[in-house]
């Protein structure tokens, strides 16, 4: 019963988005349009951008859907964008609404776990530190949000595809070697250290 609530009340903001910013927009707006009390509303949220948060996250691991491996990638980050692109009045209102910091929280949550998938995954068999591989997740992480927050701030016009397209042939084969890189330092520490 939870998620159905949760997600009537995703589907009374989307509906709301549509008539007014979010600014406007209160929890008994929500509520009110959703058909249940501002009580109910509290029990599963704290507050709109409680709402908010929940949804940009469900989206998007929605969106990715387990494409966290070294070939899926692409698909999972395509899939991101075209979920962007459904839910534009959505995304375009919060962008617009709440601090860039905030939505760029909301999307380095998400991205970051498929980016380490992949990271994980071409690191099998080599002693690469946890914290080199969370370092080398990020820096691809930073890179893809900044590049999706433009793409939402130019009005979602290029096409994903092209996006995604550049930015594969821009890193292929990159976190490979950077992997590598982590690893030969690593092996020469410890031989040093011996």
């Amino acid at each position: 019963m939870s998620q159905i609530t949760k997600r009537a009340l995703e589907t009374s903001l989307k509906h709301l988005l549509l008539q007014k910013p979010l600014n406007k927009i209160t929890i008994s707006d929500i509520a009110n349009d959703c058909g249940i009390n501002r009580m109910t509303f509290y029990y599963h949220f704290k507050d709109i951008y409680d709402l908010i948060e929940w949804i940009c996250k469900e989206e998007t691991a929605r969106a990715i859907n387990g494409k966290k491996t070294y070939e899926t990638w692409q698909q999972g980050f395509l899939q991101t964008f075209q979920m962007v692109l459904k839910n534009k009045p959505f995304i375009s209102n919060v962008y617009h609404s709440i601090s860039r910091e905030k939505i760029e929280d909301y999307f380095y949550a998400i991205t970051f776990d498929l980016l380490m998938g992949v990271v994980e995954e071409k690191a099998a068999g080599m002693s690469v530190a946890e914290a080199d591989k969370k370092f080398i997740a990020n820096f691809y992480n930073f890179a893809f949000v900044g590049l999706l927050l433009d793409w939402i701030k130019k009005d979602m016009r290029e096409d994903p595809q092209l996006i995604i397209d550049q930015v594969s042939a821009l890193i292929y084969g990159d976190v490979s070697r950077a992997l590598n890189r982590y690893h030969v330092n690593r092996s020469n520490q410890i031989t040093q250290n011996d």
